[in-house]
C-alpha cells in the first residue's frame, strides 16, 4: 500500500549537510532528519552547530554537530572522519556552504575575491566529493546534492562571479554523476531562486527588487528555506533512484520572468 511512500524513507542513512546552522542548509538538514536520516550539522562555528543539533534532538531527531570551514581541506577531512567515527559511514552529502562577498561587475572582481568564491563554492564540493566517494562506494552507493543557483543557469546582475561559480558547480555535478554512476553514487544539483535567508538579504531587502519580484514572478513572492527541503529529501532518497546529473530549479518562476 505504501510502495511509493517507502522510497522516501531515509532510516539508517547518514547525511552530512554543510552550511547547515541556518537558512537553506538548516531546512534541508531538518528535512533529512524528519525522514529518518542521522544528520551531521556543519558550519564554521562549533557553538552554532551544537545549537542546531540540540534543537533537532529536542524534537526527537538524530543529529550531531561538527564545525568545518569548507575552504580548509584539513577541516573537510576532519568532517568526514568525525562523521564516520560518530555514525559509521556516509550515505548522503549536501554541499550547501557557499560565499558571495562581492556585489558588482566582473571588472571589479580582483584575484583574491575570485579565488575565495571559487574555493568555497566549487573546490570544496570537489574535495568533499572525492573524500566520501570511496566510503559511499563501499556501502553500495549514495547521493550527493550540490546546492547551485539559478544564477548558474542564467547570467545574473550584480552577483556575476557568484553565478560563474554556480555554473561551474553544475558542471562538476554532471561530471561526478557521469564518473561515479557505476559505483551507485547519484549526484544532482538544486538551483534555488531568490530565497529569504540571511545569505541573500542584500537582494530581498532591496525594495526595488522586491517590487519587481511581486510584479514579474509567476509566484509573486520570494521563497522560504523550507521550500527547498522537499526537493533535497527526494534527491537523497530512493524516490529519485533514476535521477542523476540533473539541475533542478526551485525558483518561483524567476527564470520565466527573465
Amino acid at each position: 500500500m505504501d510502495r511509493i511512500k517507502k522510497r522516501f524513507n531515509l532510516e539508517g542513512k547518514v547525511a552530512i549537510v554543510t552550511g547547515s546552522s541556518k537558512g537553506i542548509g538548516e531546512a534541508i538538514a531538518r528535512g533529512l532528519a524528519e525522514f529518518g536520516a542521522k544528520v551531521i550539522i556543519s558550519s564554521r562555528k562549533q557553538e552554532a552547530v551544537d545549537e542546531v543539533a540540540a534543537a533537532f534532538k529536542a524534537d526527537g531527531l538524530e543529529a550531531h554537530g561538527i564545525a568545518c570551514h569548507v575552504g580548509d581541506e584539513e577541516q573537510l577531512k576532519a568532517l568526514v572522519e568525525g562523521t564516520v567515527a560518530k555514525y559509521g559511514g556516509v550515505d548522503i552529502v549536501v554541499n550547501n556552504a557557499a560565499t558571495n562577498p562581492f556585489f558588482g561587475p566582473l571588472t571589479q572582481v580582483d584575484g583574491p575575491t575570485f579565488e575565495k568564491i571559487m574555493n568555497t563554492n566549487v573546490k570544496s564540493c570537489h574535495l568533499l566529493g572525492n573524500m566520501v566517494h570511496p566510503i559511499m562506494k563501499s556501502r553500495g552507493g549514495g547521493s550527493i546534492i550540490n546546492i547551485s543557483s539559478v544564477g548558474g543557469l542564467k547570467a545574473p546582475d550584480m552577483i556575476a562571479i557568484y553565478g560563474v561559480s554556480k555554473a561551474a558547480l553544475i558542471m562538476l555535478t554532471q561530471v561526478q554523476a557521469k564518473e561515479w554512476g557505476p559505483d551507485g553514487i547519484r549526484v544532482n544539483a538544486i538551483c534555488p531562486g531568490l530565497i529569504k535567508t540571511k545569505f541573500s538579504a542584500a537582494l530581498w531587502q532591496n525594495e526595488q527588487m522586491l517590487k519587481a519580484v511581486e510584479r514579474n514572478f509567476p509566484s509573486r513572492r520570494i521563497g522560504e528555506a523550507d521550500e527547498i527541503a522537499g526537493m533535497a529529501v527526494f534527491l537523497a532518497s530512493d524516490a529519485s533512484s533514476y535521477s542523476t546529473g540533473g539541475a533542478f530549479t526551485a525558483d518561483g518562476g524567476l527564470l520565466l520572468a527573465g
